[in-house]
């Protein structure tokens, strides 16, 4: 265990799906998608530049959470995965102390891009952080999981995995070069248990499939993973939403390496050869009908918890 600080800084980054396979549905259950049952998926994440912040420091009555929110309403703070990661981890070292987190939020909501889940693994560094690093890593990852599909990617630090599973198991890969990103948000959100049911609909019988054949090269450049498989939300998404089919098409329009839905939506993503073709795609969209950002893709691990 090594020294406890009293306040944390954590950049929790966006993230990006490469490509998304939906392998097979579990019935019986709940959570993770709709159909009334987990989704099995195949997937590869890469980060983004773009990040929120979040701030822990100890305070108040031990065992309690406070959370203070710079940005859009997250909905009840009950169901905030950061306050119930940082829960966990207090949980887990004792209840010792208490923890007021403060996020600022700069990832945009319902998008796909894994703001909330980023956040909650940023919560499960920063209070361990707090405890002096009193949980293991392996238990930390393992919290990670039971969180949330994408917060296991988050919590591990790397730039980019391939994912399986319910995004739980994971492997770490190179980051590809730092490139140009444009992310697209319209302005209505799309909720992940909608995405999958609209999935189940068009695919009532749909057999298991196994995962796709990948070496290395066909994640070491943009240009190759452009030629990848696409991601299996887009159909039912789309089909339920066709001004974001308009505006992925746009966006593919604009020549970039390569152009996603993000995640279950409702972002459009694209990376670029350079910062002057993303800025050109940016003018052609233009900002009235949908947010755009302009940032990077992220070659470096995850920034360490800065303390203070």
């Amino acid at each position: 265990m090594t020294s406890a600080a009293e306040h944390i800084r954590i950049a929790a980054h966006a993230k990006v799906n490469l490509f998304l396979r939906i392998l097979a549905r579990e019935h019986g259950g709940g959570g993770g998608g709709g159909g009334g049952g987990h989704h099995q998926i195949e997937t590869a994440f890469a980060l983004l530049e773009l990040a929120d912040e979040l701030v822990a420091g100890r305070s108040g009555a031990p065992g309690a959470v406070t959370l203070t929110v710079h940005g859009p309403d997250l909905g009840p703070v009950e169901e905030n995965l950061a306050v119930r990661a940082a829960r966990a981890v207090l949980a887990a070292t004792g209840n010792r102390f208490g923890v007021a987190l403060t996020l600022t939020k700069r990832i945009p909501v319902r998008a796909g891009l894994g703001g909330g889940s980023s956040d909650a693994a940023a919560a499960l560094h920063a209070v361990n952080a707090l405890a002096g690093n009193a949980v293991p890593r392996a238990e930390l990852l393992q919290f990670a999981a039971k969180l949330g599909a994408d917060v296991a990617f988050f919590a591990t630090g790397a730039p980019a995995a391939l994912a399986w599973g319910r995004g739980e198991r994971l492997f770490r890969l190179a980051p590809l070069p730092a490139a140009p990103a444009l992310i697209a948000v319209p302005p209505a959100g799309v909720a992940t248990a909608d995405a999958y049911r609209w999935w189940d609909e068009m695919h009532p019988d749909a057999a298991a499939r196994g995962a796709v054949a990948l070496d290395a090269e066909a994640l070491a450049s943009w240009g190759s993973v452009g030629r990848l498989g696409g991601n299996d939300f887009e159909l039912p998404v789309f089909g339920k939403q066709p001004a974001l089919r308009a505006l992925f098409e746009r966006l593919a329009g604009t020549h970039p390496y390569w152009v996603r839905l993000c995640g279950s939506g409702s972002a459009v993503a694209a990376v670029y050869k350079s910062d002057r073709d993303r800025d050109d795609a940016a003018q052609q969209l233009g900002s009235r009908e949908q947010e755009v950002i302009l940032t990077m893709t992220r070659r470096v691990p995850a920034s360490a918890p800065a303390t203070g």
